[in-house]
């Protein structure tokens, strides 16, 4: 026996890599503060087992998938020996093994494009941006759940195998997929190290990476609609910002509405609100807001075109299917889906200088100029620092 290289640097790098996405998606997946990493780690896998498609055509002989094609009748005849303690050594995949790749490749690909119809669905991003309403979306979430919780349960399983066998065999499988050797009979066909190939999928992998958090994310910021940089406060928080999509825009609308108060975006109500309040402009809380005719006219189209009923976001979405159709709210605040997103927050919080009141929206929601309203974006000021007790000195500071 001797030492011999079986697994490739790019199907080490794979491997490693797919297991480093597969952990972070799931320590980021409910977690809307860390969309961007996990929207770019969904797409990262998908570009990995890409890969690893035209690699197990074109790699090392014990990559290839003509090398570990077995069926599950073998797989489980296979998962019997092993119970019985007599399974036989296999240089490359065995046969249980070669189904947990060929099931993760499969369920990769399903929670990937689920993924991606839940991005376009739920933040109307990504390719799939339009395709489907929040209403249609709502099973294709589960379906991306279900195929997540299917993947863990073969993660597991195969951890357990890798295991097993390194103990029914006496050989660390973990760390040959490390550095790509295992011991072999004299004459093996060794695997090519195929460095150059591993070098150009990390610059890509890198690469890809740079360019979504630097252009995708951070750039785009510039583009929402009447929000700069410099007032989303970018580079301030502890998290990566997740941008919604860029929602339509109306001059006229902000500097009406603005010139009172915080804009509140049009999503917000459904469009019999907006009617209602526009209808009813001479009293609107208490004052009249004097507009002409052709003003209320521009401003109500903007406010109907771009309503809660319009599904445009999906807090929109969430704010519509909340209202009962016989009522017609004329404040956000008595919104049930506000109230109940706002329940927890403390009676402490509005007064606080920052915040100063419900209707504040911007200064919690670092987007509500923008209209998109996304988790990631909300931050609450924190309370103004107590002022020291009069007569109270200062602590000496150390010589």
């Amino acid at each position: 026996m001797q030492r011999t290289l079986i697994w490739d640097l790019p199907t080490r790098l794979f491997h490693w890599t797919l297991a480093t996405c597969f952990l972070l998606v799931w320590l980021t997946g409910d977690a809307d503060r860390w969309r961007a990493i996990h929207v770019f780690v969904g797409y990262l896998m998908l570009g990995l087992v890409g890969f690893r498609l035209v690699w197990g055509v074109v790699g090392s002989h014990f990559s290839r998938f003509a090398n570990f094609w077995f069926g599950p009748g073998e797989a489980f005849h296979y998962l019997k020996q092993v119970v019985q303690g007599n399974a036989p050594r296999h240089l490359g995949h065995n046969p249980a093994g070669s189904l947990a790749i060929y099931l993760l490749l499969v369920l990769t690909v399903g929670v990937g494009s689920t993924g991606i119809m839940t991005l376009g669905g739920d933040e109307q991003q990504g390719m799939a941006a339009g395709w489907f309403t929040f209403a249609q979306i709502q099973m294709v979430k589960e379906w991306h759940e279900l195929a997540a919780i299917a993947m863990l349960l073969i993660v597991g399983g195969h951890i357990t195998g890798v295991l097993v066998e390194s103990v029914l065999h006496r050989e660390n499988l973990a760390r040959s997929m490390i550095n790509g050797f295992k011991m072999a009979a004299p004459g093996t066909l060794a695997a090519k190290p195929h460095r150059l190939v591993a070098g150009v999928m990390l610059l890509v992998i890198l690469g890809s990476g740079g360019w979504w958090f630097d252009y995708a994310i951070d750039r785009h910021l510039d583009q929402q609609a009447g929000v700069l940089k410099k007032e989303m406060r970018v580079g301030t928080e502890s998290h990566v910002k997740f941008v919604g999509a860029v929602l339509p825009d109306n001059e006229l609308w902000r500097d009406e509405c603005g010139s009172c108060h915080s804009e509140f975006y049009p999503s917000l109500l459904p469009s019999r609100s907006w009617q209602k309040i526009l209808a009813e402009q001479h009293r609107h809380f208490g004052k009249d807001l004097m507009l002409d005719v052709p003003t209320v006219a521009e401003v109500l189209t903007f406010l109907n075109e771009n309503s809660a009923d319009k599904h445009l976001t999906e807090a929109a979405f969430k704010i519509e299917q909340s209202i009962s159709k016989i009522t017609t709210p004329l404040r956000v605040t008595e919104t049930p889906y506000w109230l109940n997103k706002h329940r927890e927050i403390g009676s402490d919080v509005w007064t606080r200088p920052a915040v100063s009141g419900k209707k504040n929206c911007v200064a919690c929601h670092e987007d509500a100029k923008a209209g998109t309203y996304e988790d990631a974006a909300m931050h609450i000021p924190e309370a103004p620092a107590m002022p020291k007790p009069a007569g109270v000195a200062a602590p000496l500071s150390k010589p």
